[in-house]
């Protein structure tokens, strides 16, 4: 299996994961890996949720082109 070595964590965040990995029962590798699994499932199930909620809120409707909208803006002052 693959190895990740992160270099130049600072002293607080290395600490503070340790006592989060013995809160837990865990050793400290197993609580790093599994911080890591939890961010990126987290972040792409949010963008997944993000975008279906904004195809629902956006339907069939056609957006107009923000250059038009630039322009408009522009062109009224």
């Amino acid at each position: 299996m693959p190895q990740l070595l992160v270099r130049n964590i600072p002293r607080d965040v290395v600490e503070a994961l340790k006592a989060r990995a013995a809160a837990n029962g865990r050793s400290a590798e197993a609580e790093h890996r599994l911080i890591l699994e939890q961010a990126l499932r987290k972040g792409r199930a949010g963008f997944r949720e993000r975008a279906r909620a904004f195809r629902e809120a956006t339907g069939d409707r056609k957006l107009s082109d923000s250059a038009d909208l630039i322009r408009a803006e522009r062109d009224s002052r």
